[in-house]
């Protein structure tokens, strides 16, 4: 008998965090699921962790006893700054979400997975840089540092680590007042990112057929980088 396909998800209160776990649950995967809020999910294979993702400490402690085949931290925030008007703690605040958060999951997470285990990084499509956003975008683009590093490290298990990249996506964080006067671009395509268009992305690179794909930075942009 196969054994269940088990993700541990970050953020999954809102946003994509939210339709990942959605969609994993939809193909059949148990779902570990850390946010600070209780997401909107009833389903028999979810299960919810409260934490708040700061709490350094706590993170640890609330994983001690998860053992997933695959890690997916989509847990996110943004906030903007023009060069000369940064805040400093904005700045840190991001990296340690995004970056610090990432490196102690995987760190605990990765000695777990077995052969075929698979991590995903929620990138942005800013990592290349963008104006009004340095300090959001440098966050971004050390994921990809970091999982392409992690990809070397592991690909002897046969273990992949990725990055999901999208554009200007329609999540709560598209309309945080927090955007200041930095407003979202529409894509090309004449809207924007959807939440279940980057799970169903996620979705492929957990799965068997993406196996041979690892390292790599999945931009989904509607034409922004063209």
């Amino acid at each position: 008998m196969a054994v269940q396909p088990h993700a541990l998800v970050t953020g999954t209160s809102s946003g994509i965090g939210a339709a990942v776990a959605a969609r994993l649950l939809s193909d059949g995967w148990q779902v570990t699921g850390i946010s600070r809020r209780p997401p909107a999910l009833d389903h028999p294979a979810f299960r919810h962790l409260p934490l708040d993702l700061s709490d350094a400490a706590g993170i640890e402690r609330t994983v001690a006893d998860v053992a997933p085949t695959a890690l997916v931290h989509a847990a996110g925030l943004l906030k903007v700054g023009k060069l000369g008007e940064l805040a400093h703690d904005d700045g840190a605040e991001m990296w340690r979400l995004h970056v610090d958060v990432a490196e102690r999951l995987a760190n605990l997470i990765a000695p777990r997975l077995r052969q075929g285990g698979r991590i995903v990084f929620i990138g942005s499509r800013t990592a290349s840089g963008a104006a009004g956003r340095g300090q959001y975008a440098a966050t971004k683009a050390a994921l990809v540092a970091m999982a392409r590093s992690w990809a070397a490290e592991l690909a002897p298990r046969g273990i992949t680590v990725n990055v999901v990249a999208p554009a200007a996506t329609e999540t709560p964080m598209l309309n945080d007042p927090a955007r200041g006067s930095v407003t979202p671009k529409l894509p090309p395509i004449g809207r924007f990112i959807r939440p279940e268009e980057v799970a169903a992305a996620v979705a492929f690179l957990l799965s068997a057929d993406a196996g041979a794909i690892t390292g790599q930075q999945l931009v989904i942009c509607g034409g922004s980088s063209l």
